[in-house]
């Protein structure tokens, strides 16, 4: 078994003082030399472990010098998770009939839940939002990347509804993965404008049974979007 790099000993450290709270989200890191010095590593060792936090969405790095510079603890799980999950959707590690599968389960699933959740101010601002988002979708022309990270959005919003910030996080690098593949079918299709309006109504009939609390035709509804429009590669 090869030795663990020299870097792992500061992401091992910094999870600790997460967990424990001795350092908290917007707190910057000590700085290089400090930390070299205290685990006696070299100071190209701690740039790569900050690196790997910044690709694992976990620091932000600024460069220079003054208060303002160094590496600050941030949170942005998804965009860690939607790099790795497109890379080994490159290498077909990943089998897209299997990441279409996990998305159905996610938000079928978080429809049946988000039935169950109470009204609050916050779903009502949320099903607003998914509304305005399908009228932004509905203007003549607007382009397919515009039409597809409004829909993206969509449907990270519905699964929020749920209530699970880990479903939430998990679906939001799902969509993200798969910009790539979605892109590809669209580009290779005739009868955009005609997809697009299904596309439409098949959100508002979604959107109509989240709103009105019929958890489990919405989940049905979701399952036919969602199978439907990936089954549109087998027939470009």
């Amino acid at each position: 078994m090869p030795a663990p790099r020299a870097y792992t000993a500061i992401l091992a450290w910094l999870e600790d003082q997460l967990r424990t709270g001795v350092i908290s989200v917007g707190e910057k890191l000590p700085g290089e030399r400090h930390l070299a010095e205290q685990f006696e590593i070299s100071r190209a060792s701690v740039r790569e472990a900050i690196r790997v936090l910044d690709a694992m969405g976990l620091v932000r790095s600024t460069t220079g010098s003054g208060l303002s510079a160094g590496a600050v603890v941030i949170s942005e799980p998804s965009t860690a998770l939607a790099w790795a999950l497109r890379m080994h959707i490159a290498t077909q590690a990943l089998p897209i009939g299997d990441i279409v599968q996990a998305r159905l389960l996610l938000e079928t699933q978080a429809a049946l839940e988000s039935e169950k959740r109470p009204d609050s101010p916050d779903r009502r601002r949320i099903l607003e939002e998914a509304a305005r988002l399908l009228d932004e979708m509905d203007a003549p022309g607007l382009p397919t990347d515009r039409f597809h990270a409004s829909d993206a959005q969509f449907h990270i919003l519905l699964t929020s509804l749920a209530g699970n910030v880990v479903v939430e996080t998990m679906m939001a690098s799902l969509r993200e993965a798969t910009i790539g593949y979605v892109q590809e079918t669209v580009s290779g299709l005739e009868r955009w404008p005609e997809v697009s309006c299904t596309l439409q109504e098949q959100h508002r009939g979604v959107l109509q049974a989240v709103r009105e609390r019929r958890g489990e035709d919405a989940a049905e509804a979701l399952r036919h979007h969602i199978t439907w429009f990936y089954g549109l590669s087998d027939h470009r």
